[in-house]
């Protein structure tokens, strides 16, 4: 039986932090701090909350909850939840750690990888009108490659079961060196400038 989340304006020392925190990181992630500071309460509560809860807590407007609860929502980070009895709605966010991971780079990549590489292809089949084209042409051909290679390579991670994705990321360093110990890597040389 699920009971609603407790009326409490006062966060925690710690939940206070680690909401500010999130405040202050989302602006660098490309989310405003009011989407941010949501998600980190939301993150830590023990029990889904709703728009009331949520700009109570952090002193909020309800009209900014509920325009950064879209927002959450349109990043798939959190689930509306209804509750019989209960005409409200509740959010509660994922709390498994690598879904959350590789949720964001999912959206960060439909919203900011796809487009480009959607670019680089058109540009790639125009004909070049100049040598400076030319040129232009020839290095957009290396960022698509590059980008390309790296959404290759995040469809094969994605694929793997966190168990494997986390014993991967583990040995770190420990892959290049069994690479070069097989041969089928060379030695990364440092680039001057």
């Amino acid at each position: 039986m699920f009971t609603p989340a407790l009326s409490l304006t006062a966060l925690s020392p710690l939940v206070s932090s680690f909401v500010a925190h999130f405040g202050e990181m989302g602006s660098r992630w490309g989310i405003n701090r009011t989407v941010g500071q949501m998600y980190a309460l939301i993150f830590v509560s023990p029990t889904p909350l709703n728009a009331d809860d949520i700009a109570e807590r952090l002193e909020f407007s309800r009209s900014n909850v509920s325009m950064g609860l879209k927002e959450l929502q349109a990043w798939r980070l959190v689930r509306l939840r209804h509750f019989p009895g209960d005409r409200r709605e509740y959010f509660e966010a994922p709390t498994d750690a690598w879904e959350i991971f590789l949720t964001l780079a999912e959206e960060r990549r439909r919203r900011e990888v796809e487009p480009t590489l959607s670019m680089l292809r058109n540009a790639l089949l125009d004909e070049p009108g100049s040598e400076a084209d030319r040129i232009a042409q020839q290095r957009m051909r290396g960022m698509h490659e590059v980008i390309e290679l790296m959404t290759t390579w995040f469809d094969d991670v994605q694929r793997l079961d966190q168990k494997t994705l986390s014993q991967l990321m583990k040995m770190g360093a420990k892959v290049q060196r069994l690479l070069e110990y097989t041969g089928k890597l060379k030695p990364a040389t440092k680039v001057e400038v």
